[in-house]
């Protein structure tokens, strides 16, 4: 089991980085929210999951120890592989996820692509158990997720997330301009692109 990589970020696609250990490039599925802390050339440290399949080995990266084993929980319910998993984890943390299931949130798990109310439903029954309690109630702290020095700005970030979660250039565009306004009322401060992520997604499910 592949635990973590450490190492320069040699690459970045709206899904994948490429970080080299040891010489070797290893390409690391990414949520785009974790993707947007990351810089090419610079030092990175994911935590990982290794998924093997018959025809493929796939290594999935991760911000924070906590957010991969919720990875792995989430698959413990009945239709939920990897890329699911990590669709959840792209549109909510993993507290976020834990508060839903636990208040049964459906209109939370049904803002993640690939759920439906029926889908949502079945999940609340079967991860009701599993998650546990927020890290916050809990009495720890989450992890810090720390940023980075030459951010890009903030829309692109954005609009490359929306991409990789598979909608259209378009539709990513006009979330990224719905969600304009609350960025800017963040203050003078960088916009938290995790969060405007949330809120594109909300936006975009409106309005399908």
């Amino acid at each position: 089991m592949i635990t973590f990589v450490s190492g320069p970020v040699a690459a970045l696609a709206p899904d994948t980085a490429v970080v080299e250990v040891g010489g070797v490039g290893l390409a690391v599925q990414c949520t785009p929210a974790t993707l947007a802390g990351l810089r090419v050339g610079e030092p990175a440290r994911l935590a990982t999951a290794l998924v093997v399949r018959e025809d493929s080995l796939t290594l999935y990266g991760f911000a924070d120890d906590d957010e991969r084993q919720v990875f792995w929980l989430l698959q413990t319910a009945s239709g939920v592989g990897p890329r699911l998993a990590q669709a959840m984890l792209a549109v909510h943390r993993p507290d976020d996820l834990r508060r839903a299931v636990a208040a049964g949130d459906e209109k939370a798990l049904t803002a993640v692509p690939g759920i439906g109310k029926k889908g949502a439903q079945k999940l609340l029954l079967e991860l009701r158990d599993r998650l546990g309690e927020p890290l916050a109630a809990a009495g720890r702290s989450a992890p810090v997720r720390s940023g980075s020095s030459g951010t890009p700005d903030w829309r692109e970030q954005l609009h490359t997330a929306l991409v990789g979660l598979g909608y259209a250039a378009r539709e990513a565009e006009e979330a990224v301009t719905a969600v304009e306004p609350r960025a800017e009322a963040a203050g003078s401060g960088p916009p938290q692109v995790a969060q405007l992520l949330r809120a594109a997604l909300q936006t975009l499910n409106r309005s399908r």
